[in-house]
């Protein structure tokens, strides 16, 4: 696995504990986690469970002794360390959004489709498809229960940098990062719908917003920290001049709000925002359909609500299901019905998924060019913001390569 942060712990968790709950074809060895830091990888190797550790990626792709790459880094490596790990016939799972521009994705989804021609599998993790409730809500549309989709309504809010005194991270750097709140988590909300519904978006019309635009430089950083621009230390693009911290540009959207198209017919909205004080990791979305609704919220997680509009009106309303039962998706490997699971369970589905279907040689999803079509709305999004919000259609992707 290449990183050690956030998704890295999350990722570790899932390599830890998937054998230990799934009767799968095959078994897990946690071999070597890499990261820039030799301290902070070492410590990282010794708290998630990993074999060794290294500070050279490099290395780790072309090492006899693995057989899959896990990449948990910022999206300014992901296609480099994707393209080599599949050069090297390694089998690759990457963290969302695939990349951090369509030519990056473009090529990533090509080399992963030459890869599968000779057994070699890749996956993007997008990890909210493995929520049970949302796969039991693409089971519902799939089965005809909510007839003809009409209107999807997706959100997913979050407030942790509504301080503006919160530091310029990665995340808030385009060169780094991509994009904010747009990639980060309003590519969650797209793949979602799309996979929920199996309708993909065909165009957009958007309003993006970065609310502050500068911000000190995270502790720690040198004098030099402050050139974050490249052009030195400016007012406005990163001051030193004495009169307060040292700070730098974001160069990231704050926020972005769609209306879009599905290619089946249906209407939707999208917003993604770090700015909703008080929500700290929101994601709503609802299916509206001719026979009937769905609703899926994050912080309902073992929840969907569900309205059957065949019943006879004295008998319909939300009924409130719990997702907990052993016929639900994934959920006979764990507790009794009522005994909730969490959000790391997530992660632990997408390893399941991901492991039985390299052992078995089928091909894991949502691929690279799943992927790489969201990478496509993230781009039409950006490209109507930047006109005005007006119509903007999502640009093809290329027809599969059969294995």
């Amino acid at each position: 696995m290449v990183g050690y942060a956030f998704m890295g712990a999350a990722h570790s968790q899932a390599w830890r504990t998937v054998n230990r709950v799934y009767d799968l074809p095959a078994r897990v060895r946690m071999s070597s986690i890499c990261g820039r830091d030799p301290g902070k990888v070492a410590d990282a190797a010794d708290r998630l469970g990993w074999d060794s550790w290294t500070t050279d990626w490099r290395a780790l792709v072309t090492s006899d002794e693995i057989d899959v790459v896990d990449i948990c880094t910022p999206g300014d490596s992901h296609a480099e360390i994707a393209l080599a790990a599949l050069a090297a016939g390694k089998h690759v799972i990457c963290e969302k959004p695939l990349a951090n521009t369509v030519a990056e994705a473009r090529e990533m989804a090509a080399a992963a489709a030459a890869a599968r021609a000779t057994g070699v599998r890749s996956m993007c993790g997008f990890n909210y498809r493995r929520v049970p409730a949302v796969t039991m809500m693409r089971q519902l549309v799939e089965a005809g229960r909510l007839g003809v989709i009409r209107h999807v309504r997706a959100a997913y809010l979050q407030d942790w940098i509504v301080d503006p005194q919160f530091p310029l991270v990665w995340r808030l750097q385009k060169d780094k990062a991509g994009s904010g709140a747009l990639g980060d988590i309003g590519a969650h909300i797209i793949d979602l719908t799309q996979y929920v519904t199996g309708q993909r978006i065909g165009g957009v019309s958007a309003i993006t917003e970065t609310f502050v635009r500068q911000r000190p430089l995270p502790a720690g950083s040198s004098g030099l920290a402050a050139q974050v621009d490249g052009h030195g230390p400016v007012d406005g693009h990163g001051s030193v001049d004495g009169h307060g911290p040292a700070t730098g540009p974001v160069t990231v959207d704050d926020a972005a709000v769609f209306v879009a198209r599905l290619d089946g017919g249906a209407l939707a909205t999208y917003e993604a925002s770090r700015f909703a004080t008080g929500r700290k990791n929101a994601l709503r979305v609802e299916i509206n359909g001719s026979l009937g609704s769905v609703v899926f919220d994050l912080e309902r997680l073992n929840e969907l609500e569900f309205h059957d509009a065949t019943l006879p009106a004295a008998e319909q309303g939300f009924t409130r299901i719990l997702v907990t039962e052993p016929e639900h998706p994934y959920l006979s490997a764990w507790w009794p019905p009522g005994h909730i699971i969490g959000y790391e369970h997530s992660f632990t589905h997408e390893m399941r998924d991901f492991v039985e279907a390299v052992a078995t040689g089928a091909d894991p999803t949502p691929s690279f060019e799943e992927a790489l079509q969201v990478q496509l709305v993230l781009d039409a999004v950006t490209r109507s913001a930047e006109r005005n919000s007006s119509w903007t259609e999502v640009a093809s992707t290329p027809a599969p390569v059969p294995a």
